[in-house]
């Protein structure tokens, strides 16, 4: 995922002409095929035990980024969102990934103040513009980002424009240095 250059990365044209807010990045997959159902699975299929194995995959894909100190914290859904599908994807991801890692997670650091409409089939601009304001971190825990590296985990990076919201929010409350893991990647076709 886009981050800074390591020598074996290669960069695509959207990621060099688009710097983005974090400082490093992985996937566990590509959003297509099986782990797409399995994705869909989890997020709209009412299987959150699939959380489980998924952070596994996450763990080993996240070797390198994963820091003493660091705090995993999930994209937030919107309070609305999170009442219809009853759990948050993200927040289960990362509460797996804590326990594998032994790191401390957060999740609820952020909030997503607004209700942002679905993402699927906007642009990057468009859903850029979605987020623009919607994500803030929550009041009472501000206090988890001074200072602190913080590992940004999500189910699925299409754009970027959601990490990007999150970090950019992370980095302006005090934290440290921002990563991004997400259990899959959406690539673009050729």
């Amino acid at each position: 995922m886009p981050g800074e250059a390591d020598g074996h990365r290669i960069e695509c044209d959207d990621c060099m002409k688009t710097p983005r807010p974090w400082k490093d990045g992985r996937a566990a997959l590509l959003y297509h095929g099986r782990a797409r159902s399995l994705i869909l699975a989890l997020k709209h299929g009412d299987r959150p035990e699939l959380a489980r194995p998924a952070a596994l995959w996450m763990a080993r894909a996240g070797q390198g980024l994963f820091h003493d100190d660091m705090v995993i914290a999930p994209v937030p859904l919107h309070w609305s969102r999170l009442l219809r599908r009853r759990y948050n994807q993200s927040a289960l991801l990362a509460r797996h990934l804590g326990l594998q890692t032994g790191l401390d997670v957060c999740p609820d650091l952020l909030q997503r103040r607004v209700r942002t409409p679905v993402l699927d089939g906007k642009t990057a601009t468009e859903r850029a513009e979605a987020l623009s304001g919607a994500i803030a971190p929550h009041p009472r825990r501000q206090h988890w980002l001074q200072g602190r590296d913080i590992l940004l985990v999500d189910d699925v990076m299409t754009s970027g424009a959601t990490l990007a919201a999150c970090a950019r929010v992370c980095l302006a409350a005090g934290a440290n240095h921002i990563f991004v893991l997400a259990l899959a990647r959406v690539a673009k076709d050729a």
